[in-house]
């Protein structure tokens, strides 16, 4: 009996183990200005605004997965307006959906509807439940999109670092298969209209790549180890003709474009609409702090104004 109950118990701590896991906090624009004010004394970190016609729901659920909940924020006006899905960063380990607060306000002053994503991280769920996380969230923001007066034959995927990865990897794959079957093998509809990646990779093995642990920790396995997921979870594995618009927002760090110019030259043959900000003498981590945070919106504004043909 006394046997029986430690198995039982030991049993209760591994599941437990699976559904509590520590969150991973060490990612946020504090952090980030603590880093980077040595080499960029000049900087500070962008400051959350409440626009007037900006309205805010949060902690929406989008979707179940057994007995977790998986939450978005939603920021919109009273005019129906395209729709931008933002993926945070922080190495597919750390960071959560409020830190692109300030970026979702402000993009939404200008005219879209945004909605900042919670999706699982590496010590919760290994690739690819985070691509499916944000293609389901993205089918649930079409279903209720009148809810948040968005255009739902209008949506841009966004991401920075990791969630930049991922959004280019989401577009990437519009009409491949590769990701559409979720936890139950239902079909996700997760069409999107334009890729914005910020600074993150196209490629996990690419000449100009320096992914490790990090990337080892998501993916489940070194490239030895796993090298057809290390290729399948590159978007430009999956780059062709289905690819929408793609804008390219870089910090002059080389590592994070890895895989950048070789996606361009695929896109450039199928003549599919792309451009290219790189911020010279920038840290990685730029959207969170003046003085890039305003030319990162306005470069993000004009691109999806143009993709959109919004006047």
């Amino acid at each position: 009996m006394k046997k029986l109950l430690l198995i039982l118990f030991l049993s209760s701590i591994a599941v437990q183990a699976q559904t509590n896991y520590n969150a991973d906090t060490t990612y946020t624009p504090k952090s980030v200005y603590n880093k980077e004010i040595k080499n960029y004394p000049f900087t500070s970190i962008a400051q959350s605004k409440r626009h007037p016609n900006v309205l805010e729901k949060k902690e929406i659920v989008y979707c179940k997965i057994n007995d977790r909940k998986l939450h978005l924020d939603a920021y919109y006006t009273n005019q129906k307006n395209p729709v931008i899905v933002i993926l945070h960063g922080g190495g597919w380990k750390s960071g959560n959906k409020s830190q692109m607060e300030t970026f979702a306000q402000e993009m939404a002053s200008k005219g879209f509807s945004c909605f900042t994503i919670e999706y699982r991280l590496s010590q919760e769920a290994k690739y690819p439940a985070s691509i499916f996380d944000a293609k389901k969230a993205i089918q649930f923001i079409k279903i209720n999109a009148k809810q948040f007066n968005a255009d739902s034959t209008k949506i841009a995927i966004l991401g920075c670092s990791s969630g930049g990865q991922m959004a280019a990897l989401i577009g990437a794959t519009n009409n491949n298969s590769t990701f559409e079957n979720n936890d139950t093998n239902q079909k996700i509809t997760s069409n999107v209209q334009a890729i914005v990646d910020i600074d993150g990779i196209l490629a996990f093995k690419h000449p100009e790549s320096e992914e490790g642990t990090v990337a080892e920790l998501w993916l489940g396995g070194n490239y030895q180890e796993k090298p057809e997921v290390w290729q399948q979870a590159s978007a430009l594995t999956h780059t062709d003709k289905n690819t929408p618009p793609t804008l390219f927002i870089n910090s002059s760090k080389k590592r994070f474009h890895a895989g950048r110019d070789n996606m361009i030259v695929i896109l450039n043959q199928y003549k599919i609409y792309n451009e290219v900000k790189t911020f010279e003498n920038s840290p990685h981590s730029f959207w969170f702090l003046n003085p890039w945070f305003d030319e990162t919106v306005d470069t993000t504004v004009q691109f999806l104004n143009k993709i959109f043909k919004i006047n």
